[in-house]
């Protein structure tokens, strides 16, 4: 299968393109407009040649799961929580979490193995695209496309929350593949307004296909995540204003609850049915992610069945 290579920003670039709220910048990935054209033509052929040769993303009886097998790779730089050394519990309690944000998306996590390495360097400077990232990937990596590689780290110095390769790039560099976030934004952490846990969903959101909802370097109001039900949206959201419409000419508020926006954590609780409906595609597309179904008896409903009716369901407690 033909796969096209879309622009991963390195992390230093991404800080200045994306505006760094209350002394953090929410997330390290960035794309042109040119590049998501050419990324979203190169899906279009790569999506119908994955269903000709495999029809599992044909809707199956609801209701179903697509389950994802999570490694999780904790550096630390000393047996100090300060150090990054976050205990086995707090990472259950990370893909609890995450499990409660993407509810109703079919999509469940599942923690397969916890590993820890002491490693100061790879915990204060592992960042996107550097020879210290690739190290600690090319050592700790494990699995194939369907397994999540999560890696918690300090990025000291950086403000970075957190970062995420795109399923179009695994062929490319398979060990690259994975979720990169700052340790500290796990529910709980010390991070304040980011410690919801919601840095590692947004992050997941990227791994699963689905782009910001604002335009990440034009700053424009175009539709520059493919996804029909998210208004145009120019600008990320700072905090949680209780309204926000950086395009008025266009319909809709901006997405301020969406888990691909920049908000506070408390102020996220929502992925739309669009967005649910393209990480499925992504992730069967260049994942080879399928859904299984969860009840025996054939019935004619589409998969998209338990997909929230509304975008912006209730705040969950986590």
């Amino acid at each position: 299968m033909m796969l096209f290579t879309a622009l991963f920003a390195l992390t230093a670039a991404a800080s200045t393109l994306a505006a760094p709220f209350a002394n953090y910048t929410r997330c390290g990935n960035a794309i042109s407009s040119d590049e998501l054209r050419a990324v979203e033509a190169q899906f279009a052929v790569d999506s119908a040649a994955a269903l000709a040769k495999d029809d599992s993303l044909i809707p199956i009886p609801a209701p179903q799961e697509r389950t994802i097998h999570v490694v999780w790779h904790i550096i630390q730089e000393s047996n100090n929580l300060s150090g990054g050394a976050i205990s086995d519990d707090a990472v259950r309690q990370s893909i609890s979490a995450m499990n409660k944000h993407y509810i109703g998306s079919t999509f469940n996590f599942v923690l397969d193995k916890i590993d820890r390495t002491t490693n100061s360097n790879w915990f204060r400077s592992a960042t996107s695209g550097s020879p210290l990232q690739t190290a600690m990937k090319k050592a700790l990596h494990t699995g194939d496309a369907k397994v999540l590689n999560v890696y918690t780290v300090g990025f000291k110095g950086s403000g970075l929350l957190g970062y995420a390769t795109w399923p179009w790039d695994y062929s490319k560099n398979p060990v690259d593949d994975g979720v990169v976030i700052l340790y500290s934004s796990i529910p709980g952490g010390s991070t304040t307004n980011f410690n919801e846990g919601k840095t590692l969903t947004h992050e997941v959101g990227h791994w699963l296909g689905v782009y910001h909802v604002f335009d990440d370097l034009q700053r424009s109001c175009d539709d520059t995540d493919y996804v029909s039900d998210t208004p145009a949206q120019k600008t990320p959201t700072n905090g949680c204003p209780t309204s926000k419409d950086s395009c008025p000419t266009k319909p809709g508020l901006d997405s301020i609850h969406n888990y691909m926006d920049y908000s506070y954590d408390p102020c996220m609780n929502a992925f739309t049915p669009g967005q649910i409906d393209r990480m499925k595609k992504q992730s069967f597309t260049y994942r080879g992610l399928v859904a299984t179904s969860l009840v025996s008896t054939p019935a004619a409903t589409l998969d998209t069945v338990l997909v929230p009716a509304s975008p912006i369901p209730p705040p969950e407690t986590l």
